[in-house]
Parts: structure tokens; sequence; C-alpha cells
């Protein structure tokens, strides 16, 4: 007849394994923990930690306002209007949007220089440049889809 085999389980202690490693942590992450103590001073010192301190202390009454307000139609549609907008952005090309922002710029820099009002003639002329045409030709489309959407 076999013989069962002796079986004992290790016992592994947790709480000296915790402590070891608390012990060897200053060394370890030295760098890491005065960078956290650098920022816990700053968010110290710009009073954030008083607001989460606040925010923790209130946060039945946060969460009770807002889904208060979230229960209501405007809130609904805030709530979609905020996904839609997010989705919308999602699909953006950054690139394009970077160059928007230097186009815009320089724009608007142009737009202060102006001393007065450019005359209609001025504005034909910008208006039937290459890059005017094909920025009208996009805007155009965009304008199309909207309204086929309101039709509908």
């Amino acid at each position: 007849m076999a013989k069962p085999i002796a079986f004992k389980p290790v016992t592994v202690d947790f709480k000296a394994d915790f402590q070891r490693k608390l012990e060897r942590a200053p060394e370890e992450h030295a760098e890491a923990l005065l960078l956290l103590y650098d920022v816990l001073e700053a968010a110290h010192e710009k009073g954030l930690l008083d607001i989460l301190h606040g925010a923790i202390g209130a946060k039945d009454t946060i969460f009770n306002t807002l889904s208060k307000y979230a229960a209501t139609p405007e809130g609904i549609a805030g709530i979609r209007n905020l996904l839609t907008a997010a989705k919308i952005l999602t699909e953006l090309d950054p690139e394009v949007l970077d160059q928007l922002s230097k186009v815009m710029s320089g724009a608007t820099k142009e737009h202060q220089q102006e001393k007065k009002a450019p005359s209609l003639w001025q504005l034909a002329k910008r208006a039937t440049s290459e890059d005017s045409r094909r920025g009208l030709s996009f805007m155009t489309l965009v304008l199309s889809g909207l309204g086929r959407s309101l039709k509908e």
C-alpha cells in the first residue's frame, strides 16, 4: 500500500514581508519620494489639498446635486451633447487642428493690423484665391450636411 506524502505548506508572514519592503523603500525609491514630497508641498501651498479635503467631506452633497441635475431634461441633453462633442473631437485629425490654430493665430494678427475694414473688392479678391476656395468648399460641405440633418 502507498504511503501518503507529507505536505506541510510554508507559512508566509505577510506583515514581516511588508515591514521589510517598507524599510527598503526610502533607499530604493528616494528620488520618487522626494518628488512626491515636492508635489504635496506645492499642492498644499496652492490650496489644492484643502479643496480635495473639502470635496471628500462633501462627497454625498456633491453626488446628490449632480444626480439631481443629471435627471432633468436639460441635464440629459447636456450629457448627450457632451458625449457627441467628445465623439466629434475624436474624429478630428490633430494635425488639422494644429494647422487651424496656427492659421487662426495668423489671421488674428493680420486682422488686428488692419487699420480699417477691407473694401468689398479686397474681400472678393481674398475670397477668389485658391486657398480661400478650398476653405469655402469645406465649409459649404459642412453646411450642406448640417442642412440635410436639419431637414430629416
